[in-house]
């Protein structure tokens, strides 16, 4: 004969279901559809009304209701996750807006001063030669005067790389970066020329991008993986807000976490530190959803019936 269905209430949240158990093994467990906690169900070894609590009325005192968590974990994580996802897809469209803006074609001005250290004192440089390679691969010259001041106008967007030489001294690289929404320096530039031999030259980076294609390129692909991983966050939003949390929550979180950490290898944080305050936003709110998620999962287990 198959056992019935029993109806039993869940212990955490108080939701009352219906199991049907097998015949066998004697204690089951089910989820809970609401809160996916595992309920034990014990499965009747003798015919109603032998089991029920009907046959012995006012033997055992009656148990009491299961109050609820007043704090629900599945909409916690679920708005979490809400809210990581549409931090990563405005970031992802500030940084859209930032690559068709630096693409526009634009002119600037690069000015500076060579000075030479003359017994640890900075002096102006006279007679320096001051060579400009921009964006395109263009060489531009310029000579210092007694003021050690150089000017180049019309130097396009991208890239932009100053070689400064003078007898005596070790030449001087210094790159920099201009564009419409980033400007790493292009004016009153200071390079330091040091009395060693010639073949002694040094480079200064004050940008991390050497021309205007990668910096493109990093800026779209910081906002295509912005894009993809707050679409998968609101899709565990979802699911969470759905089913409760789970590996929806820990798949969410770790994409939440992933996208704005990738900005940061892409080197975008100096460029735009705005960026940043975002990012973090979107990691916080990413990394709250998987630990809550991933230790929800360790504490009840991988339930029944829920593969």
């Amino acid at each position: 004969m198959a056992a019935p269905g029993i109806a039993v209430r869940c212990p955490s949240c108080g939701t009352e279901l219906r199991a049907v158990p097998a015949p066998a093994p004697p204690t089951q467990w089910f989820p809970c559809p609401h809160c996916r906690t595992p309920v034990p169900v014990v499965v009747p070894r003798d015919p109603p009304p032998l089991y029920s609590w009907e046959v012995l009325p006012g033997l055992y005192p009656p148990l009491p209701r299961p109050r609820p968590s007043r704090w629900r974990i599945g909409p916690a994580v679920a708005i979490a996750l809400a809210a990581a996802a549409v931090a990563s897809i405005v970031l992802g469209g500030a940084l859209a807006s930032y690559s068709a803006a630096a693409a526009a074609p634009a002119t600037y001005s690069v000015s500076g001063l060579v000075e030479k250290d003359v017994g640890g004192i900075p002096q102006p440089a006279d007679h320096a030669v001051v060579v400009l390679t921009d964006n395109g691969g263009a060489n531009h010259t310029n000579v210092t005067g007694p003021t050690g001041r150089f000017t180049f106008p019309a130097v396009p967007s991208g890239g932009v790389s100053i070689n400064v030489t003078l007898a005596g001294y070790a030449p001087e690289t210094l790159t920099t970066f201009v564009s419409p929404v980033y400007d790493a320096g292009s004016e009153n530039l200071t390079i330091t020329l040091e009395p060693l031999s010639e073949s002694n030259g040094s480079t200064v980076a004050l940008a991390p991008f050497p021309d205007l294609e990668s910096f493109l390129a990093s800026i779209d692909g910081a906002a295509a993986l912005l894009a993809i991983g707050g679409t998968v966050a609101a899709f565990a939003a979802l699911a969470a807000w759905r089913h409760g949390p789970g590996p929806a929550g820990v798949v969410g979180g770790g994409a939440g976490i992933a996208a704005p950490v990738a900005l940061y290898f892409l080197g975008l944080f100096p460029a735009f530190p705005v960026v940043l305050v975002g990012a973090a936003v979107a990691a916080g709110f990413g990394a709250f959803a998987l630990t809550i998620s991933a230790a929800e999962m360790y504490r009840t287990g991988t339930p029944a019936g829920s593969a």
